[in-house]
């Protein structure tokens, strides 16, 4: 949305039911059901025939099908006995939507003991579940003291 147009201009758009809406609402589900870690409620997120692209530190990957999509963030994310959600934003960039997420974890996948930090960064080709997600990823850093 852009941010220098009138509210009253925002709300009408909102209010008549604005392809921005729809997308923000997937989006916003999909984050929820990442900061839960509720693998079955993300695969509810995407289409029978999504595609997620992404570039992993070890280079480009690609994962087709919801169940494949959902078993990689389920590898990433579903071990760790603890798990904080830093960060979180919903926004479009264009006719994409912009999904961002920092967590916090304990242990990552690697299995050391140590705090790790990732940041992910995904733009959605979406209505009202997504088709397509490209995916940024910074990898398991280690977190330093807090």
């Amino acid at each position: 949305m852009a941010y220098n147009i009138p509210m009253t201009e925002t709300t009408q758009n909102l209010a008549q039911g604005s392809t921005s809406t729809t997308k923000w609402s997937v989006g916003g589900l999909f984050l929820e059901a990442l900061a839960q870690r509720d693998f079955d409620q993300m695969a509810e997120c995407f289409e029978p025939e999504a595609t997620m692209r992404a570039l992993l530190p070890y280079g480009p990957d690609e994962f087709q099908g919801p169940a494949r999509i959902v078993d990689a963030f389920r590898l990433w994310f579903g071990g760790a006995q603890c798990f904080e959600v830093v960060d979180g934003t919903v926004g479009d960039v264009g006719d994409r939507l912009h999904v961002s997420w920092r967590l916090r974890l304990n242990p990552p996948p690697t299995g050391d003991e140590v705090w790790h930090v990732i940041e992910q960064q995904a733009y959605l080709r979406a209505g009202e579940r997504i088709d397509v997600l490209d995916l940024l990823c910074s990898g398991f850093m280690p977190d330093g003291p807090r």
